[in-house]
């Protein structure tokens, strides 16, 4: 009958979701495994903010354990499981909706947040890798240098101004404007770049900050 029909149409439809959320889920958790091992041996900040691999643990076990209960209880037409699943996906919306709230209302004290651990992370930006490649692909692609201006690299032991070697005063490459996408990369382009005032440093490197 079409009731019948439009009832496996319906079932088929969750079952298959829930098991390519829960395949996905399960990709993560082992990204996110690998990832943190590999972190681990080069471990030197802590807090999630510099440690995307707990965050991809995290969210993975999340839609695993989630898409799990909801294929389960679609394969099994498991009213309970399918009732635990739908009060999930309510609470998940509800804590989104909260989190929206809480920041449009607390925007300064989380972006302060923010900005303290994007002050940490410049500070040890070469002793962790993962913090160095997030800023460095946040730098290129959104045009910025540093936290709130390029003059915060003067906290990094190796760009302070007093700092011996070659990236005494400068900036890291990420910070310098390339003229055109895929230009050979001068690894020094940011050299003395912190002596330099604001106004000077245009079409050379980005003085705003990547928080801005």
């Amino acid at each position: 009958s079409a009731a019948n029909l439009q009832y496996y149409i319906l079932k088929l439809t969750l079952v298959v979701s829930a098991t390519l959320f829960w395949l996905v889920g399960l990709a993560i958790v082992c990204v996110g495994t690998y990832a943190e091992v590999e972190r681990q041996r080069n471990k030197t900040l802590g807090g999630l903010f510099v440690a995307p691999a707990v965050v991809l643990l995290l969210l993975g076990s999340l839609i695993f354990s989630v898409a799990f209960v909801g294929m389960v209880g679609a394969l099994r037409d498991n009213k309970r499981l399918l009732r635990v699943f739908q009060w999930i996906l309510f609470t998940i919306l509800c804590l989104q909706l909260t989190f929206i709230v809480v920041f449009v209302l607390c925007r300064n004290k989380v972006l302060g947040i923010f900005k303290a651990n994007v002050q940490e992370g410049i500070r040890h930006y070469y002793d962790d890798l993962d913090f160095k490649n997030i800023l460095d692909k946040i730098q290129v692609k959104f045009a910025c240098c540093g936290g709130d201006e390029y003059m915060d690299w003067e906290a990094n032991q190796y760009h302070a101004c007093q700092a011996p070697g070659p990236s005494a005063c400068g900036v890291p490459y990420t910070c310098c404007v390339r003229e055109q996408e895929g230009d050979v990369i001068n690894t020094q382009c940011g050299y003395q770049a912190l002596r330099l005032e604001r106004v000077e440093t245009d079409g050379y490197i980005y003085a705003r900050g990547c928080v801005d």
